[in-house]
């Protein structure tokens, strides 16, 4: 197992993983429809987008925690 003190990371990867594959699935179908090569349409998208979404995660994620934090009792 990882260690607790990377908790941070795991979450992010895995937030940033699920959450580009998505979004860039839906994107990618929304611009192009559903042709013949959408599957490599969207695996180029996922993976551009990933390289995006994970640092992004790893420094907006304390941010929004701390947003949450202050509207929530």
């Amino acid at each position: 197992m990882i260690p607790a003190k990377y908790q941070r990371f795991v979450f992010a990867f895995f937030m940033a993983l699920f959450m580009s594959g998505f979004m860039s699935l839906v994107i990618s179908v929304f611009n192009v429809g559903f042709v013949a090569d959408i599957g490599v349409i969207w695996l180029k998208a996922w993976s551009f987008a990933f390289v995006v979404a994970f640092p992004t995660v790893i420094f907006v994620a304390p941010i929004v925690q701390k947003i949450t934090a202050r509207l929530v009792n």
